[in-house]
């Protein structure tokens, strides 16, 4: 009999600013050592719940809750948030909100300074938990200026040290590129097997998250628990799209196919196994479905020449960086973090000075161009939402840029609203900023630019931390966009997002630009995939296991899924 080590029973929570409960009648068990993962729209009560067991909820974010909650014998409602962080270690979203020391040490350490542990021993603890996660290397370099899987790294070292024996994460893979989200759940794994932690993860990557493995999947909707299942008990269901929720690509490519899901191990890619009458169903509904696409040539509206720029002069950043962009492309930006992808954003809009080489916008060069000057062309929507934000409330955010250019009170009203509506935002129009999620500030400065209508758009990881629907409302209002002329330029870790929205993407590695290719000639080359720290799709697992030529099974499958849920 496994021991319970989570358990809510009828449970109720209320924040105080809030007409209506948030979460409802929640009834769950969670076991000693378990792995669960909870998905579910934006705003269906993930945080919440995760706030609840960490004790933010009540004691930082306040409310009234009904029910109970028990957290390793203990009731919620009894303990101080102090005690609930000696049973939860929670690694946040954002990681630079969670550091606290000047160095790696200093932060890690940081717990054991407050329980008065001889320096000796802490500094040997500390070794030990920086051991695990591969950073004993970096003890005395600053957080705030390592990777973002470096950062996480930190995090989980400071929870760690704790011996906390439930670890909750809320979205770690939200700001990591494929490849370091891919080490994340890898160390998650290993440490889970080495300490018997129980695992608690909140992700929207949902195929991701799965290759750590789970035992179970919680899907939420509307504050209550929609169902509890294995992965594969769920997979066999449509109950995940019809929340809204992305399904793994290898799932969704076996339905398509008609391949009877029952019975099979479906948690992750690598434990697939198809019988020959399987694979021939997926080759028949290739050569049913396959698709020839032909890139349609247009005229250049922005060229890089010879680029390269360091933010030392011992150093740089970026190297030799060469490219044309087309009039009315969607193209996408991929690589490792600290590859120099945002660097290249920084100079087009004249945040950071070219150094060597020139940057032209329909063949003038802006190199003597104001910020402010660039601005009428270029539009940037940074990766972090907190770095843009000026205006407490929601509708003044967006609007202000509007307001600064003089346009009318009512044509500002009527703009705000249609962009806050497609970016999912407009029952929340009156809100103050602060009461957000970090995915939902996101979303506030991605309209305020969006507003804008800029000739090109650049966009630094704007599906980062969003829920599957609005995931789609937001990249199909880029579409439109796009369709209408608009050039934009895509940042992003979302291999999903390149494969269905853009026929181009330039890959950049160790600040120099590594490739200019298509989606999926990217993800049929090893090498490549290795050089960018990106990692192959489930579909070229699929086309490979069944022998059919991964670049056209991959790009048939985008094109048949954008069809079915067109229709």
């Amino acid at each position: 009999m496994r021991k319970t080590i989570i358990s809510f029973e009828n449970y109720t929570f209320q924040y105080r600013a809030q007409e209506a409960p948030t979460l409802h009648n929640i009834n769950l068990d969670i076991y000693e050592g378990e792995r669960v993962i909870f998905v579910g729209a934006s705003g269906c009560g993930k945080s919440t719940l995760a706030h609840c067991l960490n004790g933010l909820n009540p004691f930082s974010y306040e409310g009234t809750s009904e029910g109970k909650l028990t957290i390793c014998g203990v009731e919620a409602a009894k303990a101080g948030i102090f005690e609930l962080s000696q049973y939860v270690g929670t690694v946040l979203q954002d990681t630079d909100g969670q550091f606290i020391g000047m160095t790696v040490l200093e932060d890690v350490a940081f717990a054991l300074e407050n329980e008065n542990v001889p320096q000796e021993e802490m500094l040997v603890r500390v070794r030990e938990e920086t051991d695990k996660v591969s950073l004993t290397h970096k003890l005395e370099a600053a957080p705030h200026a390592l990777s973002g899987g470096q950062k996480q790294r930190v995090s989980m070292a400071g929870v760690m040290i704790h011996k906390s024996p439930i670890l909750l994460f809320d979205e770690p893979l939200a700001n990591l590129d494929p490849a370091a989200g891919k080490e994340a759940m890898e160390l998650i794994d290993k440490i889970q097997k080495v300490t018997g932690t129980t695992v608690v993860i909140i992700e929207h990557r949902l195929e991701d998250a799965l290759h750590m493995g789970a035992d179970r999947i919680i899907l939420m909707e509307g504050g209550r628990i929609k169902r509890i299942a294995t992965p594969s008990e769920l997979f066999c269901s449509n109950e995940l799209v019809e929340a809204g929720i992305r399904e793994p690509l290898y799932i969704t490519a076996l339905k398509y196919a008609g391949v009877s899901l029952d019975g099979m191990s479906l948690q992750r890619i690598q434990e697939l196994s198809l019988r020959e009458e399987q694979k021939e169903l997926v080759r028949e509904w290739f050569r049913r479905e396959e698709q020839k696409l032909v890139p349609i040539k247009k005229q250049p509206i922005l060229k890089v020449e010879k680029l390269s720029f360091g933010y030392t002069d011992d150093k740089e950043n970026l190297t030799d960086i060469n490219f044309e962009i087309q009039e009315g492309e969607m193209v996408s930006i991929v690589g490792k973090n600290g590859a120099g992808k945002s660097t290249l954003a920084k100079l087009l809009c004249g945040f950071e000075k070219c150094k060597k080489g020139a940057i032209f916008l329909q063949n003038k060069n802006l190199v003597e161009d104001t910020i402010k000057e660039r601005a009428q062309y270029i539009g940037y929507v940074m990766q972090n939402p907190n770095q843009m934000i000026s205006q407490p409330m929601i509708f003044d955010e967006v609007a202000m840029g509007l307001r600064v250019k003089g346009v009318p009170a009512e044509v500002i009203k009527e703009r705000v609203e249609n962009v806050l509506k497609i970016c999912g935002l407009y029952a929340f129009r009156n809100w103050p900023i602060q009461a957000l999620s970090y995915g939902q500030k996101k979303r506030v400065t991605i309209a305020s630019i969006l507003i804008e209508e800029p000739d090109i758009l650049i966009l630094d990881e704007p599906t980062a931390g969003q829920d599957f629907r609005h995931y789609t409302e937001i990249m199909e209002f880029l579409k439109e966009l796009n369709e209408r002329g608009i050039t934009v330029l895509m940042i992003t870790h979302d291999m999903h997002l390149m494969l269905e929205y853009t026929q181009r993407t330039l890959v950049f590695s160790e600040g120099r630009m590594i490739a200019d290719t298509t989606p999926s000639e990217l993800f049929t080359d090893k090498d490549l995939i290795r050089r960018a720290s990106l990692k192959e799709t489930s579909l070229y697992e699929i086309a490979d296991m069944c022998g059919i030529d991964a670049k056209q099974y991959i790009e048939t499958f985008i094109h048949y899924d954008r069809q079915v849920r067109e229709s």
